[in-house]
């Protein structure tokens, strides 16, 4: 890192910070989408028990 031109560091940081925040918001954007296939996914577990406890 010796000789790095500051600017160029600064610039590199809020690049970064500007990445992480885009990927943050895309991650909460999909959470209710996310949990709501969690959700069905149970539901479908359990009716498929049910269903072999019924035979």
């Amino acid at each position: 890192m010796k000789g790095m031109n500051p600017i160029v560091a600064v610039l590199a940081v809020i690049g970064g910070l500007v990445v992480l925040g885009w990927l943050l918001r895309v991650t909460f954007s999909l959470i209710p989408l996310l949990i709501l296939i969690c959700v069905g996914v149970f539901v479908y577990v359990l009716i498929q028990n049910m269903m072999a406890k019924g035979k």
